[in-house]
Formats: C-alpha cells, structure tokens, sequence
C-alpha cells in the first residue's frame, strides 16, 4: 500500500491511501480521488517523502510484532489528533449539521452512540469508525 499527500484545486490538503502508483494514477483519471473536504476531483499529489504499507507475503516482514501494532496505531492516532476537530459526543449533532449545510464542513472526530451511529448512516452521513488506543501516558497533553 501507498500513501500519498494530496491537495484539491481548492487548497485542501489530504492524505490518499492506495494499493500501488498505477492504482491511483488510474482512480484519479477517473475522477475517483476526491477531497473529502469539499468533493472536487481536481486533485494533485504533493511533494513528499510518502509512505507505504507492506502486506504480509511482500517482503521480509510477514507478520507484525503487537509492538509495531501499537506504535503504528500511535502514528495514526497523532494524525487524527492533529487534523481532526474533537466534538467529544455531539459528533452526530455536527455531522447533521455540516451534511446539510449549516456548518462548513471540516475533519472532525468524536463518540457517538449506536441509535446516533444508526441516525447518520439513514441520513446518508458519510463516517468512519476508529479505535485507536487509550492516550500514551507518557504524552504530555496540550
């Protein structure tokens, strides 16, 4: 797998996570790669030291160490830390709100319940579900 830093025509940044270079050249020919900003296909990729993932039969590393698990869950963990908005347990409320448009939309993070998990996905809410470990005590907080 490879990673990708991306921008839209409209200055968004993002990240693309794709099996191999042909893949994304052909999804973004397709107009597949979108901002998950505001919905544009008009994406370039950015310069950067990217990144890649390995799957296991691809290389000496066949299988993860619960070590290195944990410390790419941290990296991810950081990411979403540093690019996404905590809205704690309103998460429903501002998706609602940013899918039909009373807020701008923006990366945002939070808890929901099952019935508020089950609200968004009948409103046609795009989201995602992610668990991530508890914080790193030795991490100072901000």
């Amino acid at each position: 797998m490879i990673i990708y830093d991306l921008i839209c025509e409209q200055g968004h940044e993002f990240e693309g996570w794709f099996q191999d270079g042909p893949s994304f050249q052909e999804q973004l020919e397709q107009g597949l790669v979108q901002c998950p900003a505001c919905g544009t296909s008009q994406v370039t990729q950015r310069l950067s030291t990217g990144g890649t993932i390995r799957g296991r039969g691809q290389g000496a590393a066949q299988a993860q160490s619960p070590k290195d698990t944990e410390t790419l869950l941290r990296a991810i963990q950081t990411v979403v830390e540093k690019h996404f908005q905590n809205v704690g347990s309103d998460f429903a409320k501002v998706a609602l709100r940013m899918h039909y448009g009373v807020e701008e939309p923006r990366n945002i993070r939070g808890t929901t319940t099952e019935a508020e998990e089950q609200m968004l996905r009948q409103e046609g809410v795009e989201f995602f579900k992610l668990a991530l470990p508890p914080p790193d005590p030795d991490k100072p907080v901000h």
